[in-house]
């Protein structure tokens, strides 16, 4: 291994004056461009004498190969052409000539200055023809291109002819389209606990006979019966079938076939069974209607709201066998009356479902003998029938007993309101009633009100305590709404708080009041009133407005 020398690691001479190469018209990005430099004994400058570069040794790493890169005249092409020249889209664009047949020409000889030819002007100017054809056809191109585009994007414009405009191909979002699927009930009329399982299993036999229509599958009793039980662990019998058949007559049509396939060794092909079929309307192209996921919750809304209807008759009895009775409107009934017992409500009579039809079945001995008596003959008949009567034995009749008239229940005993008089008893009935009344059809929101209206006094002493511990005349809306949080015995989220404190400035603004400075707001309390006082008023205002 040759010994290396400390001056290979430094330049040994210094670098002289370089002549600039000429400017190529077609430049190609090469990874080797050689750079042309003047002959050492022409411009060094350096006194020491230049030694040739050490050869590498066998174990030496040789160096880069961006130094011994040499294109070659058919490598390199015109960058302005992407397409090769032998291409059917540019048969007649001449290619570029090479990048080194350039530098080779274009390189100036040591000591003189660098001077182009006739040829290589020549050569500048076909090549710079070529590069513009190629740019006109790339125009061309791109010009077409973009006409077609138009094209495609005006078709899928909506015509001027007045409707509105519409998006391509999208529909509206789900939210527009079911909204009125998703609006809740009335709120406060609760069902009684046997309709809400009524409606659980509808909800669970429309589910069931659903996914069977969908896959052109009949749906039966046997089918049905065990999907209900294994989704609501309980007993669905046909019972409850009929239950449904009278709540929403309209939701399936019941019949008796045969023929039906059901894969169970129990149950013979040629037996009678009971199918389901859903009522559906029919869709507006014709097709085969389907029991989609909209149309199984507009069912389950129809099926809920004729269950509380259902409720309203029996509530509509009972109010008019109140003394005195009552009458409310069906559309502004909110809540049931206070007496009105909902899980005493009767349950609901099953309709009659299609029965098989009766077909001549022997199974008792009674039945055979009845059936062998048709085939004997005339004379046998007779005499059989003559020994039936002789070992009979007359039975005396029975003396009817005298029918007992149903139990009354017992009038109340006005000895408890003995000495009351009958006027303050019917003032007192009537208020009872108007309150009543009003309860039942109070709007959700006048029942929120009153909810607040109730912790207002209890509010009142929180805050008051808090305005004495912070000892300031005033606090922001949010400090006040973090104290009353923590220390209110009721759960609320400071949202709810502050709408509590503006009740309670509307209520009583002579003892709370609002500043709104800027984007705060400030609460400011008169801690020199009487709190008595106070809670005895929003007491008062709580009454007043919960007998409206």
């Amino acid at each position: 291994m040759e010994q290396r020398r400390v001056t290979d690691f430094f330049a040994r001479r210094r670098p002289g004056r370089r002549i600039a190469p000429p400017k190529l018209a077609c430049r190609t990005p090469s990874p080797a461009r050689p750079a042309l430099r003047a002959p050492d004994s022409a411009t060094s400058g350096s006194r020491k004498r230049a030694r040739p570069p050490a050869a590498p040794g066998p174990d030496q790493a040789r160096p880069p190969a961006r130094r011994r890169l040499r294109l070659s005249a058919d490598a390199v092409s015109s960058p302005s052409s992407p397409e090769a020249p032998d291409s059917p889209e540019a048969p007649d664009i001449p290619a570029c000539p090479s990048v080194g047949q350039k530098i080779k020409k274009s390189t100036p000889a040591a000591g003189q200055p660098p001077q182009l030819t006739s040829w290589q002007n020549q050569d500048t100017i076909s090549e710079l023809a070529s590069c513009l054809q190629r740019a006109r056809e790339l125009g061309a191109r791109v010009r077409v291109l973009k006409s077609r585009a138009q094209d495609a994007g005006e078709s899928c414009t909506p015509e001027a002819n007045g409707r509105p405009e519409e998006p391509c191909g999208e529909k509206a979002p789900a939210y527009q389209r079911f909204h009125a699927l998703a609006q809740p009930g009335p709120p406060g009329l609760v069902l009684p606990y046997k309709y809400q399982v009524l409606a659980e299993m509808f909800r669970s036999m429309d589910t069931i006979v659903g996914m069977l229509h969908n896959r052109a599958e009949t749906p039966t009793f046997a089918k049905v019966q065990r999907g209900v039980q294994d989704m609501m662990r309980r007993r669905f019998e046909e019972r409850n079938v009929g239950q449904i058949k009278t709540v929403y007559p309209a939701s399936y049509c019941f019949r008796q076939e045969r023929g039906v396939p059901t894969f169970k060794d129990g149950v013979k092909r040629s037996d009678y069974q009971l199918t389901i079929e859903p009522l559906l309307e029919q869709e507006a192209d014709g097709a085969a209607p389907q029991l989609t996921a909209s149309r199984l919750l507009q069912r389950r809304q129809i099926f809920s709201q004729k269950l509380v209807e259902h409720v309203k008759e029996h509530h509509k009895a009972f109010l008019a066998s109140l003394r005195p009775p009552m009458v409310v409107p069906e559309d502004q009934l909110t809540r049931w009356h206070p007496r009105f017992n909902v899980d005493e409500v009767p349950d609901i009579e099953p309709a009659a479902l299609p029965q098989p039809p009766a077909t001549e079945k022997l199974t008792t001995a009674q039945e055979v003998l009845a059936r062998a008596r048709s085939l004997m003959s005339p004379r046998m008949e007779q005499a059989l029938s003559q020994l039936a009567l002789r070992s009979a034995e007359p039975s005396s009749p029975r003396p009817a007993l005298p029918a007992t008239p149903p139990a009354t229940p017992p009038a109340a005993s006005p000895s408890a309101l003995k000495g009351v008089s009958q006027d303050l008893l019917e003032r007192v009935r009537a208020k009872e009633a108007q309150k009543q009344l009003a309860q039942m059809t109070r709007c959700p929101e006048q029942e929120q009100r009153l909810q607040r209206l109730e912790r207002l006094p209890e509010l009142a002493r929180v805050l008051r305590s808090v305005f004495v511990s912070e000892r300031k005349p005033a606090l922001s809306m949010e400090v006040v709404c973090a104290r009353m949080v923590g220390s209110c015995r009721t759960a609320m989220s400071p949202g709810e708080m502050e709408k509590h404190l503006l009740l309670l400035s509307e209520l009583l603004p002579d003892w709370l009041r609002l500043h709104h400075i800027r984007t705060d707001t400030y609460v400011k309390l008169d801690k020199a009133a009487d709190l008595a006082s106070i809670t005895a008023r929003l007491a008062r205002q709580a009454r007043a407005e919960e007998g409206l």
